[in-house]
């Protein structure tokens, strides 16, 4: 069902007055970016890249490869993670504007192959995360695979079988409970309905049409350089190295991809930020949010979930976008309703509120995410 959604989307595209100037400004967003990094258990490093209309301003702190001291910039590389939710989402929205699936579209109708238990989730339950379909990070094979040869390849269906023989958490439609499996059979079905690989169709719906020339999928643990190291942060032991540990197989359309931080705010504006990938239409059902669905990590603000796309409302007001966290790395991206100002922020370490040790640094982050959000609300 959509709550509203035509009117919702009527609002967005008339648009909101701009935020009113936050009182600290950029000044304390790069105080609170030091204090960050200088903080016990944080990591050694963080960007934040604003873009506003055409405008670009980054600020950061501490370093991207401790080795060399050198600092984190717009354009080097990193693993965005469960970003890369959004780029499938980006997808899939793509292919129900062209007509080549619906979200209604069940797994039975589209994959038979797949698990009969599966059959009646949809399109549009997996990427709104309300499908059932159980996790495969939390599955025992992805523990093996993870502990074992971290860095070895992994087939799409070869994590499908992980969690092959496990029915549904709860009927489709029910319950919101975010679930990496989900974004693995929307890439899964994009190949069908493509009649190519997934990475293809990244290519010609995503990568092509938004100019994005150093965002990749890669099937392998190497980082093409430049890039920002990510590292797993236990003092008073040194900072360890996990860049090139961790094949990007294992995580494919759930969050296997490699860009740049230039490059995600490109992304997440034509994404998240108006109709540039799809038209209005599609785009009213990807704004068909439900309270309390909450992106993993939190989001800054109150977190609502919409199809492969999350609402944050802050105190500055209201941007769409998404997280993500893999060991090494953690993101935030988002943009405002008109797709006029956007922010990125990354930074060098797995951070989460589940974590043991790292709930504070966590609530730490999400400041400097509603701070770095008020920044580039501002116009």
């Amino acid at each position: 069902m959509i709550r509203a959604a035509s009117a919702l989307l009527a609002a967005i595209l008339i648009g909101a007055p701009a935020a009113q100037a936050d009182p600290a400004g950029e000044a304390n967003l790069k105080r609170q970016l030091k204090a960050f990094t200088d903080a016990e258990g944080g990591p050694p490093g963080v960007i934040a890249t604003l873009r506003r209309d055409d405008s670009t301003k980054v600020f950061t702190a501490g370093v991207g490869d401790t080795r060399t001291r050198r600092r984190p910039r717009a354009g080097d590389h990193m693993r965005i993670a469960s970003v890369a939710k959004a780029f499938s989402g980006a997808v899939a929205l793509e292919l129900v504007k062209r007509g080549q699936i619906t979200l209604d579209d069940t797994i039975a109708s589209r994959r038979p192959d797949l698990p009969a238990a599966w059959g009646a989730v949809t399109v549009r339950q997996m990427l709104g995360h309300t499908s059932g379909l159980s996790d495969y990070t939390r599955s025992k094979g992805f523990a093996k695979q993870f502990e074992k040869t971290p860095g070895a390849f992994v087939s799409p269906t070869r994590i499908i079988d992980w969690v092959r023989a496990d029915g549904l958490e709860f009927p489709p439609g029910t319950k919101y409970e975010y679930s990496n499996t989900d974004n693995i059979v929307v890439g899964l079905l994009v190949e069908e309905a493509t009649g190519g690989s997934y990475d293809a169709a990244l290519q010609s719906l995503v990568f092509g049409p938004l100019g994005l020339t150093q965002t990749s999928l890669p099937a392998g643990f190497r980082m093409p350089a430049p890039y920002v190291h990510g590292y797993d942060v236990q003092p008073p032991a040194a900072p360890q190295d996990l860049s090139t540990v961790i094949s990007q197989s294992l995580l494919w359309a759930a969050g296997g991809m490699v860009t740049t931080a230039s490059e995600v705010n490109t992304f997440i504006r034509g994404y998240a930020g108006g109709p540039r990938l799809f038209n209005d239409a599609v785009r009213a059902q990807q704004l068909d949010f439900i309270p309390g669905g909450r992106s993993q990590p939190p989001g800054p603000g109150k977190n609502s979930a919409g199809l492969a796309l999350f609402r944050y409302e802050t105190r500055c007001g209201t941007v769409f976008g998404h997280t993500g966290n893999l060991p090494g790395y953690t993101q935030f991206a988002a943009t405002s309703p008109d797709g006029a100002s956007s922010v990125v922020v990354s930074v060098n370490e797995q951070l989460s509120p589940d974590i043991e040790g790292k709930e504070r640094v966590f609530a730490a982050l999400r400041r400097v995410y509603e701070l770095a959000v008020c920044s580039a609300l501002v116009r």
